[in-house]
Order: C-alpha cells, then sequence, then structure tokens
C-alpha cells in the first residue's frame, strides 16, 4: 500500500497536498489551483506508470465558499433545468447537484460541470430527481453526505486493504466456490468465492417462501466462514430479498467491510428491507434487525455504474454488466489472480428484451466458469412469446370487466410489477382496456419511483418516454392505496384492476384482497411471478380449492371460486429456451458451468440439456458443497 502511494508522491512531490484510497480509486488533493487546472498530463503520466485509476481533487484551502459556489451554479444552470437540491461533501470537495433534467446540469460534452469546476474548484456530480417523490431516496443520499468523515475514512480503508500486498504480477494457486444457500433451491442466494487471499460473498438472502427454521436463512456459521470480519467484501446482484436480505445482518453480527452494487441496488434494498422489519412488528415477532442495520449497509456501499472495472481485493477485480432481471441488477465478472481465473457470476437473468429493460449482456472478455439460475430451467418451462401472453392476459382482464369483476395481480414489487404497470398504462393510453381504476398497493409505489430517479438503467422506450415527459409510472389511470381504509373502498367498488404485494401471497395486501375476493366466481387472480414450493400462492396455481388462512385469519378456510390463470411469458426470469440461447450465443464459451436457483429436477433437466449439446462440463451443487474452480 505505501509503495504505490510513494510512486505517486515522488512523482507529483510538491503539488499533492494529500493522496488517499477510495475504494480502489486512488484520489490526490492539491492546493495549486493552476496544477489542479492544468496537470492533467501530469496525472495521466503516472496513470500509465502504475496503471490504475487516479482522480484529482481541490484541497479544501482553495475551495470556494458554499455559498458562492451556490451562486455560480444557478447562474451557470438555466431554471429549466429545475434543480431541486444542492449539496456540499466537504471532506471530498464533491458538490451534489439534485435536478429533474441533469442533462442541462451537464452542458454540451460536460461544458457546464467544466465551467462550475474551474470556477469554483468543486467536482460537481449530478445526480436525477425522481419525477415521483421518494423518501427512501432522499434518506439514502442523506445517509452518504451526512457523516462525510466516516465515509472518507472508510473508503481509504478499503482501499489500504485492496494494495495491501499490491503485486501486479502475483498469481494465486486456488479458487473455490462454496454455496451456502440456493443449491437446487430457489431461495437464500449466497455464494463465498474463496482464494489463499480473500473470501468474497456473493448475495445474502433468505427463502421468502419459509417462514422460519435454518431452511429461511443461508448457512453463515460454517468453518470457511469463521469470524464475519475475515470476509472481505460483499457483492449484491440485485435488490429481491431471497438475494438481499441479510445484507443489513451481517453489519448487525459486526461486518464492516464494502457491498458493492448498483446505485439503484442499494436504494431498492433498502426499501425492501424496511418493508421486511415492518412486516415482523405487523406479525408481532422481533425483526431479524433494525433500520439502523440498514443504514450501515448503505453507509458502507461502493456503488458501480455497468462496465465499470474496479479491484476489490488484492487478487480479484469485479465488473458489472447488465442482467435484464430487474432495475439495477447485474452479473458480476470477476477476474482472480490477475486473470489466472475468470468467473461470471450471472445470479438472475433475463435474456430477452422486456418493456423496462434491455436483455442480459453475454459477451465478457474471459470466462472459464459461470453461475446459472435454472428458476424456469426444467423441460416444461418454454415460456410463450411475449406478445402472446400480453393479448391472453388483455383477454381475461376484459372478460372479468364484462363480468363486473375484480382483477387481483399479485406481485413482486420489484421487476415484473414494473413490466404489468407499464403494460396496463399502454392498454388503456391505446383503447384495449375501458378506462377503469388501476389501483396500487404496497411498496410497489415507491419502487415506481425509484426507476423514475434511474432511466439511464431502462429499455431506451422507457427512458425516452421518461425523457420526454411522457412518463408511464405518472399516468392518472394509477391511484395509490396508502391505509385499510381506502382498501376496504376498492374490495366494495366496482371492476378495477389490483396490483398489490406480495406475489407469493406470504404477506401484504395482496393477501387481503385474495380473502376478500377469493369467493367471488366473477373475480380473477393471474399469477405472473415465480411461486415457491410452500407458499400460498404455489397452492392456488396448483389448483387448490379451499385453502387454511394462517397469522392474522386464525386458521380461516377460505373456498377458491375466482378464476385462477398464470402468465408464464412474463417473467423476469429467463426461461428454459432462452437459458440455452443464453449458453450457445455466448462469447466466450465457459469451460464449467455451475447450476443452482432452482429446484432440483429443473437443475438436473437444464444441466443435462447443457451438456449434451454443448458438451461443456456441468455441476449442480447442493447447499454446503465447495467446489474448485481452479
Amino acid at each position: 500500500m505505501g509503495d504505490i502511494l510513494k510512486i505517486i508522491k515522488d512523482e507529483l512531490p510538491s503539488a499533492i497536498t494529500d493522496a488517499n484510497f477510495e475504494g480502489a480509486n486512488i484520489v490526490l488533493y492539491t492546493d495549486d489551483k493552476d496544477f489542479f487546472k492544468g496537470g492533467e498530463d501530469k496525472i495521466k503520466g503516472v496513470v500509465n506508470k502504475i496503471k490504475k485509476r487516479i482522480e484529482l481533487r481541490a484541497d479544501q484551502k482553495i475551495l470556494a465558499s458554499e455559498e458562492e459556489t451556490e451562486k455560480t451554479i444557478r447562474a451557470l444552470v438555466g431554471e429549466e433545468a429545475e434543480i431541486t437540491n444542492i449539496i456540499f461533501d466537504v471532506q471530498r470537495s464533491f458538490v451534489i447537484i439534485e435536478a429533474k433534467k441533469p442533462g442541462l446540469v451537464i452542458g454540451k460534452q460536460g461544458a457546464i460541470l467544466n465551467d462550475i469546476k474551474k470556477s469554483t474548484f468543486w467536482l460537481p456530480t449530478v445526480q436525477r430527481s425522481p419525477a415521483i417523490p421518494s423518501k427512501i431516496t432522499e434518506k439514502i443520499r442523506s445517509v452518504l453526505y451526512a457523516n462525510n468523515n466516516y465515509r472518507k475514512k472508510f473508503l481509504h480503508e478499503v482501499g489500504k486493504k485492496i494494495y495491501k500486498d499490491w503485486d501486479p504480477e502475483k498469481k494465486d494457486m486456488w479458487v473455490r466456490m462454496t454455496f451456502l444457500g440456493s443449491g437446487s433451491q430457489v431461495g437464500r442466494s449466497c455464494l463465498l468465492l474463496h482464494t489463499p487471499n480473500s473470501k468474497i460473498l456473493l448475495d445474502c438472502g433468505i427463502n421468502p417462501a419459509i417462514a422460519e427454521g435454518q431452511e429461511r436463512f443461508p448457512y453463515l456459521d460454517i468453518s470457511e466462514i469463521g469470524d464475519i470480519n475475515t470476509i472481505d467484501a460483499l457483492v449484491l446482484s440485485h435488490a429481491h430479498l431471497d438475494h438481499s436480505a441479510l445484507v443489513p445482518y451481517l453489519y448487525k453480527m459486526g461486518y464492516g467491510g464494502p457491498t458493492y452494487l448498483t446505485a439503484p441496488t442499494r436504494d431498492i434494498a433498502a426499501l425492501l428491507q424496511l418493508d421486511l422489519i415492518g412486516i415482523a412488528y405487523k406479525k408481532a415477532e422481533f425483526p431479524l434487525y433494525k433500520a439502523e442495520a440498514i443504514k450501515e449497509m448503505v453507509r458502507h456501499s461502493v456503488c458501480l455504474e455497468y462496465n465499470e472495472v474496479t479491484d476489490i481485493t488484492p487478487d480479484i477485480r469485479i465488473t458489472f454488466y447488465n442482467a435484464g432481471h430487474v432495475l439495477g441488477s447485474a452479473q458480476v465478472h470477476i477476474n482472480i489472480g490477475n486473470g489466472l481465473h475468470n468467473f461470471v457470476y450471472s445470479a438472475d437473468t433475463k435474456y430477452a428484451k422486456t418493456r423496462l429493460l434491455d436483455p442480459a449482456v453475454n459477451r465478457f472478455p474471459r470466462v472459464e466458469s459461470l453461475q446459472l439460475e435454472s428458476t424456469y430451467g426444467g423441460k416444461q418451462d418454454v415460456l410463450p412469446p411475449r406478445n402472446e401472453t400480453e393479448e391472453a392476459f388483455i383477454k381475461m382482464v376484459k372478460e372479468t370487466i364484462e363480468k363486473k369483476g375484480k382483477i387481483l395481480l399479485p406481485e413482486l414489487g420489484l421487476g415484473h410489477a414494473q413490466e404489468t404497470v407499464l403494460r396496463v398504462e399502454e392498454a388503456i393510453r391505446t383503447g384495449e382496456l375501458p378506462k377503469i381504476p388501476v389501483y396500487i398497493d404496497g411498496m410497489i409505489w415507491d419502487i415506481n419511483a425509484i426507476h423514475t430517479a434511474y432511466p439511464d438503467f431502462l429499455s431506451s422506450r422507457v427512458r425516452s418516454q421518461i425523457f420526454q415527459d411522457n412518463n408511464p409510472f405518472m399516468s392518472d389511470i394509477f391511484k395509490r392505496i396508502r391505509s385499510p381504509i381506502e382498501r376496504k373502498e376498492v374490495i366494495e367498488g366496482g371492476p378495477c384492476i389490483i396490483i398489490a404485494t406480495s406475489g407469493m401471497l406470504v404477506g401484504g395486501a395482496s393477501v387481503e384482497y385474495f380473502v376478500n375476493l377469493a369467493e367471488n366466481p366473477n373475480n380473477l387472480i393471474a399469477f405472473g411471478c415465480y411461486q415457491a414450493v410452500g407458499s400460498l400462492g404455489r397452492h392456488i396455481k396448483d389448483g387448490a380449492k379451499e385453502v387454511s388462512m394462517g397469522g392474522d385469519y386464525g386458521g380461516e378456510k377460505i373456498r377458491v371460486n375466482m378464476r385462477v390463470e398464470s402468465l408464464y411469458g412474463l417473467s423476469a426470469h429467463s426461461g428454459r429456451n432462452e437459458l440455452l440461447q443464453y449458453i450457445n450465443r455466448m462469447n466466450p464459451r465457459p469451460k464449467k458451468i455451475l447450476i443452482n436457483h432452482g429446484e432440483l429436477v429443473k437443475s438436473i433437466d437444464l444441466a443435462s440439456t447443457i451438456y449434451r449439446s454443448n458438451k461443456i462440463e456441468t455441476i449442480v451443487p447442493k447447499n454446503l458443497e465447495t467446489i474448485r474452480l481452479k
């Protein structure tokens, strides 16, 4: 660590007042105004020598005052940009400009930002204000900037660990992967990647279909982990609770390292985790952790963009690629031992273009081994074309409306719900469906708001709609349900569409709607997302004519007379054919594939098909099994 900073200081001794790590990045501070404005060539020379990213910032001594800087920003940026907030991160010499139209803050080829930098010496960064107000996004941003002294020290410590044994020529001898969850099952995704120098957790979630017991949680008390502080880093692929729910718990138990994720994943994971706490309190149960643990996750978060390469330990470098699954979801390309082995943790993917997202990437610099999900990997999981499914959905909705019935769509708050929102909005806007009320209940509304803050992660079509002020998430056809009184009015009212969490009917508003609508044959329930074994949704989907309700309903038996349908073509997961196409078109081809995140029969079926057609070694690991990758 000392060597790399010494090299920099030796090259630029007089101009630099301080040199720090900010994660894998190296940050230099200068109190020389001329060097700050014109020292790029000298910095590039050092970058070429050490092959690491360096950022030059102004020392606090030469920064313009906050009052003067705000005046400068507002003078340079027109009112049409609609600036909503200006935040000063003094310790890191950053000024964060939040605006509804960030492009007008940036200017042509970054001209306005460059003018702000040269005039004030602050480094400006721009964030989009959500078109729909989002309390969770506001809280997260306040956490990140309220205690920036801590953030600066934390990121420096992360960098010190990364460069502790800095040696570009070092080669490691082995790479192993242990499955702590998601082996031959859907849920509690958690993998441990370990080398002689590093321990990395890939996701840490629960099994949402199981209420209690060891089967709900990954195996974290194994000898390979030992002390939780031996974990060097955690990488979170996306925000669904079966991947993210236990991340705050790790901080509660003493983990103090970084969590690498995208910015949308950070915001949505925090929202879902807060909801998990709320559900526990409603059931008069002790939550796994409190809000403070989620705050710790946010404080220790390191957000990456797609295609951004960063070191996370001395021998591990990662790059995020679009997974096509949900907003901000990432496949993680992991370069181990300076090219010794390349592993892709694809997590959950959608290898098809949807209304919401572009398809998953399957082209990487190098790949020797790959993790692949099998949620819909069985022979029976050939998903119909999206258009065909959408037409069937519109048809069944029309038929239900004609009967004066109600349509209940239980949804996961993230992913499939937004796809449904976009389809319903278009159908009503174009006249395919009559203009009936569409009620949104649960956290879906807040997650929609987060989508409006990160349009760059969305498909080009939706992104264009948002940029052109035709935001489909803000359509007046949608009405938010905020209270039990409003929910009762919906139940007692006329024909409508109800989009409510949870998707598996294991809690949330969707359960209450089901209980009140199930016995009327004119009503419809349509499942679009995965229904885990043991969940109420799975029982109903599989044809149960009567179900026993637990929890608040005290074992009440409910007759299922309503129409029950499943919409397979709209899943946020790849279907069987998409999974096979993902492999067939992958470049380069992996030599080994680890198949998980699926029921055992589906995992084995997918593994055998891939092996027969591609002659690639396939493995279906069990939980607690360790696979040597190199």
